[in-house]
């Protein structure tokens, strides 16, 4: 009996011992995760900028002519036509150069009429000496001394004349310049802006001044944006683009790309180009200078696979222990550690890329499937080949309950002190 007595006490202390290792021994709490459908649909690769509205032709109006602004005939917003006059510089210093260099060019016409007398009275010098030498009444050097003169005289009425020739030009320019004192649009348009007043002097030395701006036609404007090197491959004349600004919340224009010019823009190490968005403006809501969010369709796919983007994000815990196993024991491979970031959104790759996405196995682990990724819209992504289908579950993160967490990773306030104690029930 006593042998008896001390068996059953080893037995009951085991089961005591194995109870207490199996309610209170540490237990794995099994992961949960959430999972989303892979779709059919539409797939639009975007590439987002910002630029400006800017009208497609904009001429700069300055004046070729120094001098002080003594009236203004445009102002802004003013609509001028080809030739009217929307200034004018002060012409009195400018009619009295006209005048003195016509005076000068009629010194120069007396001077040339001055000059033919002499020539001819020269000529007949040079006659009778010549008729005098051959019955000797004169010598050689007194027929060579007239010939001279006449010579002289001959070029002094070239000179004369190279002068009239010289002041005609100086009268043509003074006129020319008093022409210019009128400054007249080059192109039917729109004054834009308006960079003098009354009484400015404004001064040609160096640089044309700028006075005015006109815009041609504020019905046809563009949008100019910069786009950087990474996205410019997708960018061809003809692809549609659409954009916001802040003077109209809600309503989006519509335009295309008219021209992505070829000359790079390096600001600090970046490199952006130039492409340009022609708009229609037949109702003259879009002003110059707005700053436009542009959004221009690189690509689009219809009826095509599409997986969201977080599944390609999504990296299941393969570290729960230091050896490199997950919990369940299994081992994880070196490449399992792979880059498996979603394509960027205007991302063109038209021979995909291999992306590695994870479903739930029939043992409810997760399982790699390797696909190709083609372009994305930065919510999901394109599927051109892989092993999935259409409605089917891919993981896209872990699903963890409230109270599955420890009390480290609850929020501020919960859980951060000691646990009360449980309230008695009355009975």
């Amino acid at each position: 009996m006593r042998r008896l007595g001390l068996i059953l006490g080893v037995v009951a202390v085991g089961l005591a011992i194995g109870g207490y290792v199996f309610f209170n021994g540490e237990r794995k709490t099994p992961i949960r995760y959430r999972t989303a459908g892979v779709e059919r649909g539409t797939v639009v690769s975007i590439v987002n900028a910002t630029g400006t509205i800017n009208p497609v032709v904009l001429v700069q109006v300055g004046t070729q002519v120094s001098g002080m602004i003594k009236s203004l005939h445009a102002d802004f917003n003013s609509s001028v036509k080809a030739g009217d006059t929307v200034a004018v510089i002060d012409p009195d210093p400018f009619k009295a150069r006209r005048e003195q260099a016509a005076s000068n060019l009629e010194m120069a016409r007396s001077n040339v009429a001055r000059s033919k007398i002499d020539l001819a009275q020269r000529k007949r010098e040079l006659d009778r000496v010549q008729s005098l030498v051959a019955q000797q009444f004169v010598s050689q050097n007194d027929v060579d001394v007239a010939l001279t003169n006449y010579q002289s005289a001959e070029a002094q009425v070239k000179v004369a004349e190279a002068q009239v020739k010289q002041a005609e030009a100086a009268l043509n320019s003074s006129e020319l310049e008093l022409k210019y004192t009128v400054i007249r649009s080059p192109v039917d348009g729109i004054v834009v802006a308006r960079n003098v007043e009354v009484g400015q002097t404004v001064a040609s030395s160096f640089a044309t001044p700028n006075l005015f701006l006109i815009a041609l036609d504020l019905t046809k404007m563009q949008v100019d944006t910069n786009v950087s090197e990474s996205d410019i491959g997708g960018m061809t004349e003809g692809k549609e683009a659409t954009f916001t600004v802040d003077a109209y919340p809600g309503v989006r224009f519509a335009g295309t790309i008219r021209q992505v010019r070829l000359a790079p823009i390096n600001v600090q190490n970046v490199v952006t180009y130039n492409v340009v968005v022609a708009v229609d403006n037949r109702d003259l809501q879009l002003k110059p200078g707005m700053t436009a969010n542009v959004s221009i369709v690189v690509a689009q796919k219809d009826q095509v696979l599409k997986v969201p983007n977080a599944a390609l994000r999504f990296s299941p815990p393969h570290a729960d222990h230091p050896d490199g196993r997950s919990g369940e024991g299994k081992s994880v491979k070196a490449d399992d550690r792979t880059d498996r970031s979603a394509p960027a959104a205007g991302s063109v790759d038209s021979g995909g890329q291999a992306r590695r996405i994870w479903k739930l196995g029939a043992d409810g682990e997760p399982e790699p499937m390797t696909i190709q990724a083609g372009i994305s819209d930065g919510v999901s992504t394109e599927v051109m080949a892989g092993p999935v289908a259409e409605d089917d579950m891919v993981v896209v993160g872990i699903d963890t309950l409230r109270s599955e967490r420890r009390t480290g990773e609850l929020p501020p306030g919960f859980g951060s002190g000691q646990r009360r104690a449980p309230r008695s029930r009355g009975l």
